[in-house]
Protein backbone atom coordinates (compact mmCIF):
# COMPACT_ATOMS: atom_id res chain seq x y z
CA UNK A 1 0.00 0.00 0.00
CA UNK A 2 2.86 2.35 0.78
CA UNK A 3 4.17 1.94 -2.75
CA UNK A 4 0.95 3.12 -4.36
CA UNK A 5 0.50 6.68 -5.49
CA UNK A 6 -1.39 8.80 -2.97
CA UNK A 7 -4.95 9.36 -4.11
CA UNK A 8 -4.81 6.69 -6.84
CA UNK A 9 -6.40 3.99 -4.68
CA UNK A 10 -10.03 4.35 -3.55
CA UNK A 11 -10.76 4.34 0.15
CA UNK A 12 -12.75 1.13 -0.21
CA UNK A 13 -9.66 -0.69 -1.47
CA UNK A 14 -7.53 0.62 1.41
CA UNK A 15 -10.15 -0.53 3.91
CA UNK A 16 -10.37 -3.93 2.25
CA UNK A 17 -6.59 -4.39 2.38
CA UNK A 18 -6.50 -3.38 6.03
CA UNK A 19 -9.40 -5.70 6.93
CA UNK A 20 -7.56 -8.54 5.23
CA UNK A 21 -4.46 -7.78 7.29
CA UNK A 22 -6.45 -7.79 10.52
CA UNK A 23 -8.18 -11.07 9.65
CA UNK A 24 -4.86 -12.71 8.80
CA UNK A 25 -3.43 -11.61 12.13
CA UNK A 26 -6.44 -12.96 14.03
CA UNK A 27 -5.88 -16.30 12.31
CA UNK A 28 -2.20 -16.23 13.26
CA UNK A 29 -1.07 -15.83 9.67
CA UNK A 30 0.89 -13.24 7.74
CA UNK A 31 3.61 -12.52 10.31
CA UNK A 32 3.52 -10.19 13.32
CA UNK A 33 0.79 -7.58 13.13
CA UNK A 34 1.41 -3.85 13.22
CA UNK A 35 -1.33 -1.36 12.48
CA UNK A 36 1.28 1.08 11.23
CA UNK A 37 2.44 -1.57 8.79
CA UNK A 38 -0.89 -1.82 6.97
CA UNK A 39 -2.07 1.77 7.44
CA UNK A 40 0.84 4.14 7.54
CA UNK A 41 0.90 7.39 9.46
CA UNK A 42 0.86 10.33 7.08
CA UNK A 43 -0.89 8.56 4.20
CA UNK A 44 -3.87 10.60 3.06
CA UNK A 45 -6.45 7.82 3.40
CA UNK A 46 -5.20 6.32 6.65
CA UNK A 47 -7.33 8.39 9.08
CA UNK A 48 -10.53 7.61 7.19
CA UNK A 49 -9.69 3.91 6.94
CA UNK A 50 -8.97 3.67 10.67
CA UNK A 51 -12.19 5.54 11.44
CA UNK A 52 -14.19 3.07 9.32
CA UNK A 53 -12.54 -0.01 10.83
CA UNK A 54 -12.85 1.47 14.31
CA UNK A 55 -11.74 -0.80 17.13
CA UNK A 56 -11.06 -3.60 14.64
CA UNK A 57 -7.91 -1.78 13.59
CA UNK A 58 -6.56 -2.80 17.01
CA UNK A 59 -8.24 -6.22 17.26
CA UNK A 60 -5.01 -8.25 16.93
CA UNK A 61 -3.63 -6.49 20.01
CA UNK A 62 -6.58 -7.88 21.98
CA UNK A 63 -5.43 -11.46 21.55
CA UNK A 64 -4.06 -13.22 24.62
CA UNK A 65 -0.85 -14.21 22.85
CA UNK A 66 0.03 -11.29 20.67
CA UNK A 67 2.30 -11.74 17.68
CA UNK A 68 3.68 -8.25 18.22
CA UNK A 69 3.39 -5.46 20.75
CA UNK A 70 1.87 -2.15 19.79
CA UNK A 71 4.35 0.67 19.48
CA UNK A 72 4.53 4.45 19.15
CA UNK A 73 3.93 4.35 15.39
CA UNK A 74 0.61 2.60 15.97
CA UNK A 75 -0.28 5.21 18.55
CA UNK A 76 0.44 7.95 16.01
CA UNK A 77 -1.85 6.35 13.43
CA UNK A 78 -4.75 6.15 15.88
CA UNK A 79 -4.26 9.67 17.21
CA UNK A 80 -4.27 10.94 13.64
CA UNK A 81 -7.63 9.26 12.99
CA UNK A 82 -9.18 10.45 16.25
CA UNK A 83 -8.13 14.03 15.55
CA UNK A 84 -9.28 13.97 11.92
CA UNK A 85 -12.78 12.54 12.38
CA UNK A 86 -14.34 13.31 15.76
CA UNK A 87 -18.13 13.01 15.85
CA UNK A 88 -19.92 16.34 15.71
CA UNK A 89 -22.83 17.51 17.82
CA UNK A 90 -25.26 16.07 15.25
CA UNK A 91 -23.44 12.77 14.86
CA UNK A 92 -25.48 9.60 14.41
CA UNK A 93 -25.50 6.89 17.06
CA UNK A 94 -23.30 4.76 14.84
CA UNK A 95 -20.72 7.51 14.38
CA UNK A 96 -20.64 8.30 18.10
CA UNK A 97 -20.31 4.65 19.11
CA UNK A 98 -17.66 3.73 16.53
CA UNK A 99 -15.56 6.68 17.70
CA UNK A 100 -16.06 5.70 21.32
CA UNK A 101 -15.11 2.13 20.47
CA UNK A 102 -11.84 3.25 18.92
CA UNK A 103 -11.06 5.34 22.02
CA UNK A 104 -11.91 2.42 24.33
CA UNK A 105 -9.73 0.07 22.27
CA UNK A 106 -6.87 2.58 22.41
CA UNK A 107 -7.09 2.66 26.20
CA UNK A 108 -7.20 -1.13 26.38
CA UNK A 109 -4.67 -2.21 23.78
CA UNK A 110 -2.23 0.64 23.09
CA UNK A 111 0.36 2.36 25.26
CA UNK A 112 -0.52 5.96 26.09
CA UNK A 113 2.92 7.34 25.31
CA UNK A 114 3.71 10.86 26.45
CA UNK A 115 0.06 11.96 26.31
CA UNK A 116 -2.90 10.12 27.85
CA UNK A 117 -5.68 8.92 25.59
CA UNK A 118 -8.80 11.08 25.63
CA UNK A 119 -11.70 9.95 27.77
CA UNK A 120 -14.30 7.94 25.85
CA UNK A 121 -16.99 10.38 24.73
CA UNK A 122 -20.58 9.95 25.79
CA UNK A 123 -22.72 7.85 23.46
CA UNK A 124 -26.41 7.29 24.08
CA UNK A 125 -28.11 3.91 24.34
CA UNK A 126 -31.76 4.92 24.26
CA UNK A 127 -32.03 3.76 20.67
CA UNK A 128 -31.38 0.14 21.72
CA UNK A 129 -34.72 -0.17 23.48
CA UNK A 130 -36.61 2.20 21.20
CA UNK A 131 -35.63 0.97 17.72
CA UNK A 132 -37.82 -1.56 15.92
CA UNK A 133 -35.90 -4.74 15.24
CA UNK A 134 -35.05 -4.07 11.55
CA UNK A 135 -33.52 -0.68 12.36
CA UNK A 136 -31.82 -2.06 15.46
CA UNK A 137 -30.29 -4.87 13.43
CA UNK A 138 -28.97 -2.44 10.83
CA UNK A 139 -27.32 -0.22 13.43
CA UNK A 140 -25.87 -3.07 15.46
CA UNK A 141 -24.34 -4.64 12.36
CA UNK A 142 -22.52 -1.36 11.76
CA UNK A 143 -21.12 -1.55 15.31
CA UNK A 144 -19.65 -5.05 14.94
CA UNK A 145 -16.15 -3.87 15.88
CA UNK A 146 -17.43 -3.09 19.38
CA UNK A 147 -18.06 -6.81 19.91
CA UNK A 148 -14.39 -7.17 20.89
CA UNK A 149 -14.03 -8.55 24.44
CA UNK A 150 -14.33 -5.92 27.13
CA UNK A 151 -15.44 -3.06 24.91
CA UNK A 152 -18.75 -1.23 25.38
CA UNK A 153 -19.97 -3.35 28.32
CA UNK A 154 -23.01 -1.13 28.89
CA UNK A 155 -24.06 -1.42 25.27
CA UNK A 156 -23.55 -5.19 25.34
CA UNK A 157 -25.75 -5.47 28.43
CA UNK A 158 -28.59 -3.62 26.75
CA UNK A 159 -28.24 -5.56 23.51
CA UNK A 160 -28.48 -8.79 25.49
CA UNK A 161 -32.09 -7.87 26.27
CA UNK A 162 -32.81 -7.85 22.53
CA UNK A 163 -31.04 -11.04 21.54
CA UNK A 164 -34.20 -12.45 19.94
CA UNK A 165 -34.64 -9.35 17.78
CA UNK A 166 -31.00 -9.44 16.69
CA UNK A 167 -31.44 -13.12 15.84
CA UNK A 168 -34.39 -12.18 13.65
CA UNK A 169 -32.20 -9.60 11.96
CA UNK A 170 -29.47 -12.17 11.37
CA UNK A 171 -31.90 -14.57 9.71
CA UNK A 172 -33.37 -11.80 7.56
CA UNK A 173 -29.92 -10.61 6.47
CA UNK A 174 -28.96 -14.15 5.43
CA UNK A 175 -32.18 -14.56 3.47
CA UNK A 176 -31.60 -11.23 1.75
CA UNK A 177 -27.98 -12.18 1.05
CA UNK A 178 -26.76 -9.09 2.88
CA UNK A 179 -23.58 -10.80 3.96
CA UNK A 180 -21.94 -7.81 5.64
CA UNK A 181 -24.98 -7.16 7.83
CA UNK A 182 -25.31 -10.85 8.61
CA UNK A 183 -21.64 -11.08 9.56
CA UNK A 184 -21.83 -8.04 11.83
CA UNK A 185 -24.96 -9.29 13.58
CA UNK A 186 -23.56 -12.79 13.88
CA UNK A 187 -20.43 -11.42 15.48
CA UNK A 188 -22.45 -9.57 18.11
CA UNK A 189 -24.62 -12.62 18.73
CA UNK A 190 -21.41 -14.61 19.27
CA UNK A 191 -20.59 -12.29 22.17
CA UNK A 192 -24.07 -12.14 23.70
CA UNK A 193 -25.37 -14.76 26.16
CA UNK A 194 -28.53 -16.80 25.79
CA UNK A 195 -28.65 -17.03 22.01
CA UNK A 196 -31.23 -19.70 21.19
CA UNK A 197 -29.63 -22.95 19.96
CA UNK A 198 -32.39 -23.12 17.35
CA UNK A 199 -30.79 -20.15 15.56
CA UNK A 200 -27.91 -22.38 14.44
CA UNK A 201 -25.42 -19.55 14.85
CA UNK A 202 -22.30 -21.64 14.23
CA UNK A 203 -23.52 -23.10 10.96
CA UNK A 204 -25.01 -19.72 10.04
CA UNK A 205 -21.69 -17.96 10.47
CA UNK A 206 -19.96 -20.64 8.43
CA UNK A 207 -22.52 -20.17 5.66
CA UNK A 208 -22.10 -16.40 5.68
CA UNK A 209 -18.33 -16.79 5.42
CA UNK A 210 -18.69 -19.21 2.51
CA UNK A 211 -21.12 -17.01 0.60
CA UNK A 212 -19.80 -13.56 1.49
CA UNK A 213 -16.11 -14.20 2.08
CA UNK A 214 -15.12 -12.25 -1.02
CA UNK A 215 -15.71 -9.15 1.11
CA UNK A 216 -12.73 -8.83 3.49
CA UNK A 217 -14.89 -7.15 6.14
CA UNK A 218 -17.26 -10.13 6.15
CA UNK A 219 -14.29 -12.43 6.66
CA UNK A 220 -12.96 -10.20 9.44
CA UNK A 221 -16.23 -10.34 11.38
CA UNK A 222 -16.52 -14.12 11.06
CA UNK A 223 -12.90 -14.71 12.03
CA UNK A 224 -13.28 -12.39 15.04
CA UNK A 225 -16.42 -14.25 16.17
CA UNK A 226 -14.45 -17.50 16.10
CA UNK A 227 -11.22 -16.13 17.55
CA UNK A 228 -12.68 -14.24 20.50
CA UNK A 229 -15.95 -16.05 21.19
CA UNK A 230 -15.46 -19.54 19.79
CA UNK A 231 -18.46 -19.34 17.44
CA UNK A 232 -18.56 -20.40 13.79
CA UNK A 233 -16.57 -23.08 12.02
Amino acid sequence: MAEQTQGAVPLSAVIADAATGVALALRGEGGPYALSGILRHGDALTPAAVRVLGADALAPYAMEHRGAQAGPEDEAVVRQALAAYPPGADATEVSAWTYRGLVEASHAFLPAGAQPWPAPPEAGTGWVAQSPWPRLSHRVSQLAALALPGLAPGLAEQLAARTDDLSRGFVRAVRRRDWLQAAGLGRWLARLPDVAPTLGLDSGLAFVRQMGGADPRVTLHIVAAQRFHGRGW
